[in-house]
């Protein structure tokens, strides 16, 4: 494949997901700086060549140049990722207009999470804090240690626009990471997002001392919940069975590396959410970051009573977050609903 090395890429977020896009593209060829918002982190990173705070035992190759300078990461860039938790995307986006921004870049969001008060998605985030830049979204099932390690994985890139997708799909894909396109930018969203509620649910299946029956329960009836959400605010039911929907969903409700089945497996054994935060921010802890569940429950909770859609575990999930139910409370009352089809 032709790599064009003039093509210049930002990658504004040091976490787990960043710090391995940083390396994948790297190791491409194309010049690439990650910007941490963080001074003290940016500075261990280069001093230790090695995120060892969100992507620990894997090196950073030395062509990744590391800066805590928004403006040298986004200055004279053909492609801007966003790799920031999606509750703060806004923040960055803000930042980025009071110091510059390239309108002709390519945005890609890789953030997987809807705002809570504004219960927007980051690509609606990009398109009020920017205007009508070059946008796309990259989302599917992918562990960030895994595709650090070459393991073989498959995402998909959305966008509206042909050019767009293909171009992200060309500066993605190696002979380790297949990258898919898809049209349907609205239902790629919103399925890396949900899933991540439907995840808190089958940890905390995990943490009850349940068995498989009940997770693939639970995944089989999230992924209905996901559906008609989607279907109810534009999206296309196909995509749901993709690789944003179904592939990502299985991922993040089995893998050991889940942050959100993380969170819900401690929920489920009784510990408060704030005992949850404090452990995994903790420098011990191998899950250290953000879980997006956490307030992609919120904002799911409230697109359900928004668009009139009957979303049974999301609407648990986020009552034992929020109201701090039992969890065990919660699966009683799910197993208790009326009858219905399926």
């Amino acid at each position: 494949m032709h790599i064009n090395k003039k093509f210049k890429i930002g990658i504004l977020g040091d976490g787990g997901w960043g710090t391995t896009i940083a390396i994948l593209l790297s190791g491409k060829g194309y010049p690439v700086i990650l910007w941490s918002a963080f001074p003290d982190n940016a500075r261990r990173i280069i001093k230790d060549c090695e995120n060892k705070k969100f992507l620990p035992d894997i090196k950073i190759p030395e062509e990744v140049k590391i800066t805590y300078d928004l403006s040298e990461a986004s200055l004279d860039k053909d492609l801007i990722i966003l790799a920031a938790p999606s509750q703060y995307i806004r923040l960055v986006l803000k930042k980025l207009k009071q110091s510059f921004y390239e309108r002709q870049a390519i945005y890609l969001s890789v953030a997987k999470g809807i705002e809570v008060n504004t219960l927007k998605r980051v690509s609606e985030v990009v398109r009020e804090e920017l205007g009508n830049v070059k946008l796309a979204v990259l989302s599917g099932p992918t562990i960030a240690c895994e595709v650090a390690k070459g393991i073989p994985t498959v995402a998909v890139v959305a966008s509206r626009d042909l050019k767009t997708r293909k171009a992200v799909q060309d500066v993605f894909m190696t002979d380790r990471f297949r990258i898919y396109t898809n049209s349907d930018l609205l239902g790629v969203e919103l399925g890396g997002s949900l899933k991540n509620v439907i995840a808190i649910a089958c940890g905390a299946c995990d943490g009850l001392g349940f068995g498989t029956n009940t997770k693939a329960a639970i995944l089989a009836r999230g992924l209905a919940e996901i559906s008609r959400l989607g279907k109810a605010m534009g999206a296309s039911s196909k995509t749901f069975s993709g690789i944003s929907g179904l592939g990502d969903l299985v991922t993040t409700c089995i893998s050991p590396y889940s942050r959100n089945r993380f969170v819900g497996e401690e929920l489920g054994k009784g510990k408060s959410l704030k005992q949850i935060k404090a452990d995994m921010n903790a420098p011990s802890c191998r899950k250290s970051g953000i879980a997006e569940g956490i307030p992609t429950a919120k904002s799911a909770y409230s697109l359900s009573l928004k668009y009139k859609v009957d979303m049974p575990i999301v609407k648990e999930v986020y009552n034992v977050i929020y109201r701090n139910k039992p969890a065990l409370k919660a699966v009683r009352d799910l197993m208790a609903r009326e009858k219905k089809e399926e």
